[in-house]
């Protein structure tokens, strides 16, 4: 063994230590329902069967929730984002939509609309009513059938229909559906399946703060709690892990980059707590660190990775960004998480329990 390699190989042990001791995992507590723990959130999912792929639905009760956004992965692609930015006017957005189908699924976002029109829920303007309804995608084209298969507005439409205040399924559903991690090696040959999970953390005094996520990742899922690895790329038998963080130090020729695009983990934090314009962008901001910590590595020139947030001020409580964007964080790393652990194998590839790979605490 090289002293280089002594040293990195010294140097990750001595982090996934220091991880084991000083980060925690978010504790499910009785009726934890997942993004819906926070008051005024309903989910809804919509997922064909033609092909894994899919759309998921956040409505927001009332005239909405303060929204904000941290789009730090290279190859987004979004709708109605530039209103979240503190400068720009329209404060509340009234749904926001995660959806499979690249570029195309953007389409859904037109259902959802439709929805919310029908409801009479939206901006009021001109007599009538324009719902604020922001929305990402993620490149799951051609995954286990034709890319010609993809979410549509009536997809959108369905999923608001379907929308519920309980407990959020999780696994392979809605955007989740089509959603795979480990393609660093720039093909899902040795990928894993993933898909969508949801995570919620209560304080005693009240404050909720919690997550959803749709993780079709370049990299692989890393439980924060351990450092060790849930999902991601495998061996060349596919039986074990290989440990992206290991194989960017690995001299590695033939690999070839990722594709730009054609992957992006997609999530939602909220918080039941009253929060201006500028501060909920703080709390995505923050929050996209739990995504760093449970993806790697995450915000690639092939990833979109882009992290919602919302304040739905029914808590009325003394409100600490710092606290709520770190809890955040938190929600959503367990959210990625649960994203493997709740995934089945789907075409053709494996999931984190058929390689028994779950984490204890889901055991």
């Amino acid at each position: 063994m090289t002293w280089k390699l002594a040293v990195i190989v010294a140097t990750l042990a001595t982090a996934a230590t220091v991880s084991t001791q000083v980060l925690s995992t978010p504790k499910a507590t009785p009726g934890e329902k997942g993004l819906t723990q926070v008051a005024g959130l309903k989910v809804g999912h919509f997922t064909l069967s033609e092909r894994p792929t899919g759309c998921t639905v956040v409505l927001l009760d009332g005239a909405g929730a303060v929204g904000g956004i941290s789009q730090r992965g290279a190859a987004p692609g979004t709708r109605e984002t530039d209103l979240l930015d503190p400068l720009n006017m329209v404060e509340r957005v009234n749904a926001i939509l995660l959806t499979g189908g690249s570029a195309y699924g953007l389409d859904a976002a037109q259902g959802v609309v439709r929805y919310l029109e029908e409801h009479k829920t939206g901006y009021p303007i001109a007599g009538t009513v324009v719902p604020i309804v922001p929305a990402a995608v993620l490149m799951d084209l051609g995954f286990g059938g034709s890319s010609s298969i993809r979410p549509t507005a009536d997809c959108g439409y369905r999923a608001a229909t379907s929308a519920t205040d309980g407990p959020v399924a999780e696994g392979n559903i809605g955007a989740g559906a089509g959603a795979t991690v480990g393609k660093l090696l720039g093909s899902r040959d040795r990928a894993m399946k993933a898909g969508l999970g949801s995570a919620s953390i209560s304080l005693p005094g009240g404050l909720v703060v919690s997550a959803i996520a749709a993780v079709n990742a370049v990299g692989d899922v890393i439980d924060p709690s351990t450092g060790t690895v849930v999902a991601g790329v495998r061996t060349a038998d596919g039986k074990t892990l290989a440990d992206a963080r290991m194989l960017l130090r690995s001299p590695l020729p033939s690999r070839n980059a990722p594709r730009p695009g054609g992957n992006t983990t997609l999530a939602i934090v909220a918080t039941n707590a009253r929060l201006t314009k500028s501060e909920i962008n703080r709390v995505a901001l923050m929050a996209d660190d739990g995504l760093s910590r449970a993806v790697s590595p995450s915000h690639t020139t092939g990833d979109g990775d882009t992290v919602f947030s919302l304040a739905t001020a029914t808590w009325q409580g003394q409100a600490d960004v710092t606290t709520i964007g770190a809890l955040a964080a938190d929600a959503l790393s367990e959210a990625i998480v649960r994203a493997a652990v709740h995934a089945t194998s789907s075409g053709g590839l494996p999931a984190a329990r058929d390689l028994g790979t779950l984490p204890s605490r889901f055991k």
